[in-house]
């Protein structure tokens, strides 16, 4: 089949390249028009069958590899995943007790003023007592003072009069 094929394009390179003489007769070229027509309309057939063939492999080997690829995309997000995990198992939790922490602290800072502020009321108020305090000990000192150099003066004026009497 080569063989022809050969012969044919040759024969095709010779008509064209004029060595074969114009005397052949036309059946002889009529005849050689339609089988080099058939071999080229066959050999055109063949390739095109190729090409189809060739064209249905490659499409093939790509749908494989996008396969493969998705796979390994997969694999390499449940891959992602294991590593996060392993870089911080408790990641979840440790978020939860921060944000407890920040929303305690919060809260600890009103109440931190309040305390302060009751703190200061607090000090001022035992200031306020003791000196209530020191100025009653002082009065009852000055009272005991008066009791006591009015009971003299009573017995004085009693020791008088008893006198007088």
């Amino acid at each position: 089949m080569t063989s022809k094929k050969q012969g044919q394009q040759q024969m095709l390179l010779m008509k064209n390249s004029g060595t074969i003489d114009n005397i052949v007769s036309p059946l002889l070229d009529e005849c050689t028009d339609k089988e080099m027509t058939n071999s080229a309309l066959t050999t055109f057939r063949a390739m095109e069958e190729e090409i189809e063939r060739r064209k249905i492999e490659v499409r093939g080997k790509v749908l494989a590899q996008l396969g493969r690829m998705e796979e390994e995309t997969k694999r390499l997000a449940e891959i992602r995943g294991e590593i996060e995990a392993l870089a911080d198992p408790m990641r979840k939790e440790v978020a939860v007790i921060r944000k407890r922490i920040d929303l305690i602290n919060r809260d600890l800072k009103p109440l931190g003023q309040s305390c302060r502020k009751k703190e200061k009321e607090y000090k001022e108020a035992i200031e306020a007592f003791n000196e209530k305090n020191k100025e009653k000990g002082q009065l009852i000192g000055k009272l005991l003072e008066l009791v006591t150099e009015s009971e003299k003066l009573r017995l004085e004026k009693l020791e008088e009069l008893c006198n007088n009497i």
